[in-house]
This record gives C-alpha cells, sequence and structure tokens, in this order.
C-alpha cells in the first residue's frame, strides 16, 4: 500500500504539476488560516485526483479486552490516532470553525470560498472593541473628559462585550485542544449512567462524524484522497459479545457511503463464527454466523497454505530468534576465560580449584545442548528431509515447535542424555507430532499406559510400533469422539498423522515411552481425560456382561 502510494503520487505530480501539502512548517499556518476563513470546496479536479494517502492504525482487541465495551476502544484509538496524525491544534480549530466541504455548484474549479460572515462578525468585533478601547482611553487620559463617569461606562461595557465574544472563541478552542474526542468518549463510557444514557451513541456518531469532515477537509487542503485503515486483531482471543460489539461498531462507521475508512479484520473464522452465533446479534440471520460475516466484510481474502520457500523461510526467521542460545555459550567463556585470569593473578584458594571441575562440565553440557538444538534445527528446515513437510503454515504454530525443541532436548540432556537410538531429528519429529496431533498422540499413549499395566510382559510391549497400537484402539476412540469432540478439534489431517508415524517416522512404544518423560507441549489433562472414558467403557461392559450372565442362567430348582 505505501509503494502504491508513492506511485500514485509521483503520477500525480506529472499530471498536475501540483504538489501535495503538509501539515509540516508554512503548510500548519496555511492550513490554520483555512480553517478559519475559507470554506472547502469538492470539484471536479478533486474528484479526479487518484494520489492517496493511507493513514495507519492498529488495534489490538486484546488490549481492550478487560473494558466494559470493547468498541469503545476501538472509537477512541481511532479518534487519538487521526489527532496525533494531523496535531490536536488543527483538530480543535475545526471544531469551533471549521466548515462542512461542499460540492460545486456547476463547473467551477475553486476549492476554496471566503467566509464573509465570519469574516464580517471578526472585523466587526474587531472595530467595536478598538473604539470601546478608543472611548475608554480618552476618558481616562483626556483631562477635559476625566470626570465623565458615563463615558467611561460607555467605554468599558462596549470593550468588554465585543471582547467577550473572542475570549469565548478562544475558550472554544483551548478546551478542545486540552479535551480530545477520545476523553470525551472515555468520560461518557466512565458515566455512572452509561447503561440507561439517552442519546449515547448519538454523541460518538457525531463525534466520528466531525472526524469524517475534518478529513474531508484535509484532502482538498492536502490536494489527495485519505483513507484510515485499521487493523484489527487478537479479536478472535476475546469474548462473543465484545467480538460482536466490535463487529457492529465497524458496521456504524462504514454506514457513511463516503466514509474514509478500510478496515483489515485478520480473524480466524473458525472461532469467530461460533461467537456470533453465541451472541444475541444473530437474531434474524437464521444463527448462521457465517452468513453474518459475508455480510460484513466485502473483500475476503483466505490467506493460502504456505509453499515450500515460504515455509522454509518462515522456519529460517524462527530459528534466528533463538540464536541467544550461542551468545549465551559465548559469555560464559568469556567470563571463565575472565576468572581464570584474574585468579591466575591474585592466587585463588583450593576451593575454587575444586569447583573448576564442576563448572567446566556445566559448560560443556550447554555447549552440547546447542549442538543438539542446531542438529534439531537444521532438520525441522533441510528441504531434503521429510519432517518439514509435517510442519504447520501458521507462524504462530511455527514459533511453538521452534520454542520448544529447545527445552525438550535440554531436559533431555539433564536427565541423562538422549539414548544412542533416540537423534536430535527424533526428538524433533517427536515435538512436531505433539504439536500437530495432541489427541490422537495422547490416545496412542494412554491406550500404551493402559497396555502396559496389564500386560505381563512389558518388553514384548515396548518393540510395537506407537502406529500399530493406535490402530488396535481406532474403533475405540470413534466411540468416544462426541466427548472428545473440542480435542480432536486441534489435530491437524488424519492422513498426515498415518503417514508420519507408518512411514516417516515409526516410533516404537519403548520410544515413545522415553520421549513422554521430556514432552512439555503435550497437555496431559487430555490423557487424564481419555483414561477416564476409556475406565468408564469398561466398567458399562462389564455390567453388561455380568447382566447378560445373569439372564442367561436358569433359576435355581424348587
Amino acid at each position: 500500500m505505501q509503494e502504491e502510494m508513492a506511485r500514485r503520487e509521483e503520477a500525480e505530480l506529472r499530471k498536475s504539476h501540483q504538489k501535495s501539502r503538509s501539515l509540516e512548517g508554512w503548510g500548519l499556518l496555511q492550513a490554520l488560516w483555512y480553517l478559519a476563513f475559507y470554506k472547502p470546496v469538492i470539484t471536479e479536479v478533486h474528484l479526479r485526483r487518484k494520489n492517496i494517502e493511507f493513514i495507519f492504525i492498529r488495534f489490538s482487541a486484546w488490549q481492550y479486552a478487560g473494558c466494559d465495551k470493547l468498541w469503545a476502544g476501538l472509537v477512541t484509538t481511532l479518534c487519538g490516532s487521526i489527532r496525533h496524525h494531523f496535531g490536536a491544534l488543527p483538530l480543535s480549530i475545526y471544531h469551533v470553525m471549521g466548515s462542512r466541504p461542499r460540492f460545486a455548484s456547476g463547473f467551477s474549479q475553486q476549492e476554496w470560498i471566503l467566509k464573509k460572515n465570519t469574516c464580517l462578525k471578526l472585523w466587526g468585533l474587531l472595530f467595536v472593541l478598538s473604539v470601546g478601547i478608543s472611548v475608554l482611553l480618552v476618558a481616562l487620559l483626556v483631562p477635559s473628559v476625566k470626570d465623565n463617569h458615563a463615558l467611561k461606562v460607555i467605554g468599558s461595557t462596549v470593550a468588554s462585550l465585543s471582547g467577550s465574544g473572542l475570549v469565548l472563541g478562544a475558550v472554544s478552542i483551548v478546551k478542545n485542544l486540552l479535551i480530545s474526542e477520545k476523553k470525551k468518549i472515555e468520560r461518557l463510557t466512565n458515566s455512572e449512567k452509561f447503561t440507561s444514557q439517552l442519546g449515547f451513541m448519538s454523541k460518538v456518531r457525531n463525534e466520528i462524524e466531525v472526524l469524517i469532515d475534518f478529513l474531508a477537509f484535509m484532502e482538498i487542503f492536502e490536494r489527495r484522497r485519505l483513507r484510515v485503515v485499521l487493523e484489527i486483531t487478537s479479536l478472535d482471543i476475546c469474548y462473543p459479545e465484545k467480538v460482536a460489539g466490535v463487529l457492529n461498531a465497524m458496521n456504524t462507521l462504514l454506514s457513511d457511503a463516503n466514509s474514509p475508512f478500510i478496515f483489515i479484520l485478520v480473524v480466524d473464522p473458525s472461532v469467530i463464527v461460533p461467537c456470533l452465533e453465541q451472541t444475541s446479534c444473530m437474531k434474524g440471520l437464521a444463527d448462521n454466523g457465517y452468513l453474518y460475516l459475508n455480510r460484513t466484510v466485502t473483500l475476503p481474502f483466505s490467506i493460502p497454505e504456505m509453499g515450500l520457500r515460504s515455509k522454509l523461510q518462515c522456519l529460517e526467521d524462527a530459528v534466528q530468534t533463538r540464536e541467544d542460545l550461542m551468545y549465551r555459550i559465548i559469555t560464559r567463556n568469556v567470563e571463565r576465560n575472565l576468572r581464570r585470569s584474574r585468579a591466575k593473578g591474585r592466587g585463588e584458594p583450593a576451593a575454587a580449584a575444586a569447583a573448576a571441575p564442576r563448572e567446566r562440565s556445566r559448560h560443556e553440557l550447554d555447549a552440547e545442548a546447542v549442538r543438539y538444538i542446531h542438529d534439531a534445527f537444521r532438520c525441522l528446515h533441510d528441504d531434503s528431509d521429510r519432517l518439514y513437510r509435517y510442519v504447520p503454515s501458521s507462524s504462530v504454530q511455527v514459533r511453538r515447535i521452534v520454542n520448544t525443541i529447545p527445552v525438550t532436548l535440554r531436559l533431555m540432556l539433564h536427565h541423562g542424555g538422549p539414548r544412542r537410538d533416540l537423534s536430535p531429528r527424533a526428538a524433533a519429529a517427536w515435538v512436531v507430532l505433539a504439536n500437530q496431533w495432541p489427541c490422537r498422540l495422547s490416545w496412542a499413549l494412554q491406550c500404551l499406559e493402559d497396555a502396559g499395566q496389564r500386560s505381563r510382559s512389558p518388553a514384548t510391549l515396548g518393540s510395537r510400533s506407537l502406529w500399530s497400537i493406535f490402530q488396535e484402539h481406532l474403533e475405540e476412540l470413534c466411540g468416544v469422539r462426541e466427548a472428545l469432540r473440542n480435542v480432536l478439534c486441534l489435530d491437524g489431517d488424519p492422513e498426515l498423522f498415518e503417514a508420519f508415524l507408518a512411514r516417516d517416522f515409526p516410533f516404537s512404544a519403548a520410544e515413545a515411552g522415553h520421549l513422554l518423560k521430556f514432552t512439555v507441549n503435550l497437555d496431559h489433562s487430555i490423557r487424564c481425560k481419555m483414561g477416564l472414558l476409556r475406565g468408564l467403557q469398561r466398567l458399562a461392559r462389564a455390567n453388561a456382561a455380568t447382566v447378560s450372565r445373569s439372564v442367561q442362567c436358569p433359576p435355581p430348582p424348587e
């Protein structure tokens, strides 16, 4: 969008040979002069202008999630950002003396019309003020009329009345300068009568209309179109009623046909739609959240899945954020060398010398951990390795994986080191497996745990593959899918899960049991819930079998 702004600006300059104005230096004084004494006119020349300026405003809904009205946070952010962009003084003067732009009559190319009434009133007040001051000065300074009390009263009265009009205008400007639109709306929302205050939305709407008119004024002054781009993020982690409130505020701001606002709504529809369907705003729309979004969003853009290059670049960028691992080792090595040099110069006691081997072992362990972590990262974003194919396209999920791998490998080294048959690549694959299919992996691990508790030969069970254990109990999982519905939604593609465990990374039951001790990105409450469901099913089957046997047994002879 910024590149488009620059391209259009250059094209408009070549076409009209008129530079765009700005509120800097002489341009600010010029804008204040036009605000006070001229009316803007929308001409054909202005309508043909193609150059445009985007004013970008970021709104994170999570920052305002704690307030009663989230949409009020959106409006106050909008007002505060526009005030910050153009400055408080021009907006304050527009509140008091500004005029709403009107369309030109006929083919007139004149963009500014003098406010004759304003000029006449101002000159009239200044003339009356000068007359009053002159009369007062004459009554005070001329000896022949010094004792004329009536002349003093007339002069002071005329000067006071004419000066009060100027003072009131200046006070209004200072008031708007000190009390912004954001503070006005916050004061209304903080009122104790907020819930029952009549006309509240009308007042908010009036403030928005003033902003829209001011933007239209600045369009003519700057000789370009202005568009306010609001990027709304983190809406899908707010409460349902707040989500609906923000969308309603968007519709209110966009209700004007000439609205200069562009909303970029960054949300996950699978989260937003259930939120909307829980609120009262869906009445009359057949409780269909997708229908509501279709009527609100005018340009839907679903971000496609990452391609190979984009995914590898995203992985590389995420790995770069973990370079602190190397810096930590370098810093510790430097500190160790400094301590050694100081110890040689001073001559330290034997206790310090005895602690040196332990310190070296800690540094060696840390260096080994960094080596394992870098090996795992290398496998993760290597296009010749199959592991990257299972990495999700979401940048948030990629960061989760990249942040979890170092923790997992450090835990493995801290508790005796990784097994010889488990490489850093296997640890990275296990982290990806737990991140992408938490429900299916938890089910396989729970079935493995239950089978181990009942089995008399754990060694035989440890040689089995994790995929075969999952397949064996897949029908049982289908039987409890309704109880695990929300957890199953966390899983990725089932076909990729099968390819992962059955072909590319066939973890055995023993390997899974070993890696589970160091798994930090798998919610263990899921397995607890699954264990409870399996226990209830076994009780139900046992009860049904007992009832069946009691029915089949013949009654005892009398």
